[in-house]
């Protein structure tokens, strides 16, 4: 396949096995995040901030469940419809524009994700999913 007909869903499938949603670092939330999920699951902004999430600095993150999920893991994730932006980006972030080692760091553990194809590819995937979801 031509590489300049590779789009983002031929670089990163989900494969839903959750790797993505374990793990130490924390999933930070905006305001407009926290309200949106809070009424999905059908409670209050400051009641979600203190029973669902962590403080990590001075930001709001989603907490771990003691096997290191995500505490809304349960095989898939159970607030899909409203997940945060961090979320929706993965494996599509930041870090890989800052170095590119970040996605094959990524890809050791997640079996969505690519790496034969080059990187400036991978960079122009990163840079079309980011501009998706800002």
């Amino acid at each position: 396949m031509p590489y300049k007909t590779i789009t983002t869903g031929d670089v990163f499938k989900c494969r839903q096995c959750g790797i993505c949603c374990k793990g130490y670092g924390g999933t930070f939330l905006s305001e407009k995040e926290i309200e949106k999920i809070a009424a999905y699951i059908h409670t209050d902004s400051k009641v979600f901030v203190e029973n669902y999430c962590q403080i990590s600095g001075k930001n709001t993150v989603l907490a771990q469940a003691g096997d290191m999920y995500c505490i809304f893991w349960d095989g898939l994730c159970t607030i899909h419809p409203v997940k945060p932006r961090m979320c929706k980006a993965w494996p599509f972030i930041e870090s890989v524009l800052i170095d590119i080692n970040n996605w094959y760091i990524m890809a050791s553990v997640c079996p969505g994700i690519r790496t034969d194809v080059p990187n400036r590819i991978i960079k122009e995937c990163v840079v079309k999913e980011l501009s998706k979801n800002t």
